[in-house]
């Protein structure tokens, strides 16, 4: 993998080829996560050398994500450890209360300026920077014109808030009509070996534009590490279950592209999750790669992917096994909070 640093878009920022998804760090979807858990995988991040850091002001219903990276920061001097990191922060998706008596709560989505500036704002605080390196909006809000919510976020940049902007799980149209109102550096979107439909239009509108492009659910929430199992059920807990590429033949259609990658994994001597990332981030047009972790262990785990140095031989093998796989029924769901991995 060419670990070189990479612009996001036009802007000053650079970022490398991995970066620390930090959504699972929240523990909203993941049993066991303590605060310690989150502070210890974040400082592992920092020691294997990934300091692309993306968080949001939804990741946990009290910004759990966003204090862990401050406290691993102070942990390694405060404000100096803050200038080599570029920490990615998202605003317009927040949590309320669930209707009815049920503690449980819901994600919401208002892009409202005002409530964009509130959020951007209060993660500022808890992270205890001046400054976003990254600034996405989290989702477009189909009751608010994306060009207001552009607006807002092009003032916080013009403030020295936010350094550059992005945004998050929108489709091509969106992503036209917000950089019609914003300079425009980067988006976020699901992209991996069996979820390409990025390819047909945006990616290429990306390149066009000099628009980064940071990719998310690489190893498709831990299909493509090669540790699920056939026969293997997901409770209504997990949100797996909603997703067609986890079910019926689909799915064992899955396990066996799976299984023709580990022949390649196995002649380079590296894992299957390092095989998989290297292979992401190398697609033109990506900019970076976002991989989700719970602990230290599966940290530096995934930051062996850089090591990864992929020959023809095995690009050849890889294109051949998806063109074999052929398309994945239904265009999959994007999650808001987008988790990582």
């Amino acid at each position: 993998m060419n670990t070189q640093l990479r612009p996001l878009g036009r802007s000053s920022v650079t970022v490398g080829p991995l970066g620390l998804g930090c959504w699972p760090l929240a523990g909203m979807t993941r049993e066991g996560v303590t605060r310690e858990a989150a502070i210890a995988t974040v400082g592992a991040a920092l020691e294997a050398g990934i300091t692309h850091l993306d968080t949001a002001y939804c990741y946990g219903a009290h910004g759990e994500s966003e204090l862990a990276i401050r406290a691993a920061l102070a942990e390694r001097g405060g404000s100096s450890a803050r200038d080599l990191v570029v920490i990615a922060g998202k605003c317009g998706v927040h949590w309320e209360p669930a209707p009815g008596l049920s503690p449980s709560r819901r994600l919401v989505v208002d892009g409202h300026p005002k409530r964009l500036r509130a959020e951007a704002e209060e993660s500022l605080t808890r992270l205890g920077t001046d400054r976003l390196d990254l600034l996405y909006l989290h989702s477009p809000d189909p009751n608010v014109p994306i060009e207001e919510s552009a607006g807002a976020l092009k003032q916080l940049q013009e403030e020295g808030k936010a350094l550059a902007i992005g945004l998050s799980n929108g489709g091509r149209t969106s992503l036209e009509r917000f950089a019609s109102a914003c300079p425009l550096d980067a988006c976020q979107l699901p992209f991996n070996m069996l979820q390409r439909e990025i390819e047909v239009d945006i990616l290429p509108w990306c390149r066009d534009q000099s628009v980064g492009l940071v990719a998310y659910w690489p190893l498709m929430k831990g299909l493509l590490a090669g540790k699920m199992h056939r026969g293997q059920t997901f409770p209504t807990t997990d949100s797996r279950h909603k997703y067609a590429i986890f079910q019926g033949e689909a799915y064992e259609r899955n396990l066996d592209f799976v299984e023709t990658l580990r022949p390649c994994a196995a002649r380079l001597g590296v894992s299957l999750p390092d095989l998989v990332l290297a292979w992401t981030a190398e697609q033109p047009g990506i900019t970076s790669v976002l991989f989700g972790a719970t602990n230290p262990r599966q940290v530096m785990e995934n930051a062996h992917a850089r090591r990864c140095v992929l020959d023809d031989d095995t690009r050849r093998a890889i294109a051949a096994a998806i063109q074999a796989r052929g398309p994945v029924p239904g265009r999959q769901p994007v999650e808001v909070p987008a988790s990582s991995g």
